[in-house]
């Protein structure tokens, strides 16, 4: 009963963080000119957009198929692909709840040993669920690190914004990094709490060691620079959706794209479902601290950039869970 009571009341706050996000982000919005904006853009690129979105989720569905072939080989590409979807569309109800989604999917589609046991348990899963995010994560890092000569004046502005000192932050984060890894280790035999810590640690070094040692790794490093590329590209998308219809957005490139994919990315640190509300708090007080474009036009780049991606997820999700349940009864 406890847990279910921790529970219901972390998916309570979950909504009501998002709730409100979402009402900061519109507070001041005039819906007659907002709607008269998302009526004149060019829709011909957020459709682009949305067909790179559902090219990024199969290239996921490619790369976390890499973890999954050692555990069972039988694994087909499409079961990644709805595992993905159907992952996706969990999220957007509740988030965080989608990676045991599709943890569950693919063990329930999993090749059955002699003995009548899955081959692929959801421990095992879970692990390749756990080292995909870990290499989201580091992959994320990469990408600011090697474009901070391109944006990194506009990472430092925003942070000064807000009021973040950037060299602090870094220092700040990986001494506390530091201190968690080195504190685990040391306590690990003593406390429960700390050998929980240590264990998830040493589950991200296996992570990595998995990856690494997989057959066909460059596939893998293939999938996630694709990944990266095609971000920018629906982020670099949009802005050409509003080029000359929203002030502000008329000199912006590809550099620009990438500056707002990467803090639409921060953004996700915020555990609401679907990023609903984050995003758009994120990319407006970007938009408004570095380009000087208004909230209240902000928010429309936001919303086409957010909802494009976010309706994509549903598509693919309701057609993957359609197939999935069809499949079923056959």
């Amino acid at each position: 009963m406890g847990k279910k009571v921790k529970d219901i009341t972390w998916y309570v706050l979950s909504f009501a963080m998002a709730a409100a996000l979402l009402y900061y982000s519109f507070r001041n919005v005039d819906w007659h000119d907002f709607i008269s904006a998302v009526a004149s853009c060019r829709w011909g690129y957020v459709a682009v957009s949305m067909v790179l979105g559902i090219v990024v989720f199969y290239l996921r569905a490619l790369r976390w198929r890499g973890y999954l072939l050692p555990i069972d080989p039988t694994t087909s590409r499409l079961t990644c692909f709805n595992a993905v979807n159907i992952g996706y569309l969990a999220n957007i109800v509740f988030s965080r709840v989608g990676e045991l989604v599709r943890c569950g999917y693919i063990v329930s589609n999993s090749a059955r040993e002699p003995d009548g046991s899955r081959k692929a348990s959801f421990d095992k899963v879970a692990g390749t669920v756990l080292g995909d995010r870990i290499w989201d994560m580091l992959s994320m890092g990469a990408v600011i690190l090697l474009s901070l000569p391109l944006m990194g004046d506009r990472l430092s502005e925003l942070f000064e914004k807000v009021n973040i000192n950037m060299p602090w932050l870094i220092a700040g984060l990986a001494g506390l990094v530091g201190i968690v890894v080195l504190a685990a280790w040391l306590l690990k035999d003593k406390s429960s709490a700390a050998g929980k810590v240590w264990g998830f640690l040493r589950g991200i070094g296996d992570g990595l060691k998995s990856s690494v040692k997989m057959d066909s790794w460059w596939r893998f490093v293939v999938y996630t620079v694709l990944i990266q590329v095609l971000y920018v590209l629906t982020s670099a998308c949009i802005i050409e959706a509003v080029d000359g219809i929203l002030p502000g957005f008329e000199t912006m490139g590809l550099t620009d794209a990438l500056f707002l994919m990467v803090v639409g990315s921060l953004s996700t640190l915020i555990p609401v479902p679907g990023g609903l509300g984050a995003y758009h708090s994120a990319i407006t007080l970007a938009l408004s601290a570095i380009y000087g474009i208004p909230v209240e036009t902000g928010i429309v780049w936001a919303t086409l950039s957010h909802e494009s991606q976010l309706l994509v997820q549903i598509l693919c999700g309701g057609i993957s869970f359609i197939h999935e349940s069809v499949r079923e009864k056959e």
